[in-house]
Order: structure tokens, then sequence, then C-alpha cells
């Protein structure tokens, strides 16, 4: 049984805005296997993206890909 991508958003999500920091691919495969996923590195990457085009995140290195959170006020 595949899991549903919005799942794994959404938990990938929770973990950014509660541990804030840096983030690249491995930390998102952890967080997402923590959280009870099977991830897979190219969506993983996808929806780090996707987090930094709504500005939760803000790429601040591309080789390798490293992005911080956006602390909001």
């Amino acid at each position: 049984m595949t899991e549903p991508d919005s799942s794994r958003r959404a938990d990938l999500e929770k973990a950014v805005r509660t541990y804030g920091g840096h983030w690249d691919t491995e930390r998102g495969l952890r967080a997402l296997r923590d959280a009870g996923h099977g991830p897979q590195e190219k969506r993983t990457r996808q929806i780090l993206r996707d987090l930094a085009s709504e500005g939760l995140l803000v790429k601040v290195a591309d080789r390798p890909v490293r992005y911080s959170t956006v602390r909001a006020g």
C-alpha cells in the first residue's frame, strides 16, 4: 500500500515548523522515517522545494541544496 503524498508533505511540514533550523534531503528523509513513512529521496526534495516556494524555507546553499526555516514575525 502506498502512502498519499499529502500525508508525507503534512508530516514534513510539521517537522520543519516544530524543529526549525537547517534542512536538506537527508534530514527530510529522517523526519519522514521518524513519522512512519517510507520516504523517497526524489519526493522529499520536491516537498522541500514546495515548502520553500510557499515561504516556509529559504534556500541557503545550492550544492548540496540546503534550506533554512524562515522565522515568523
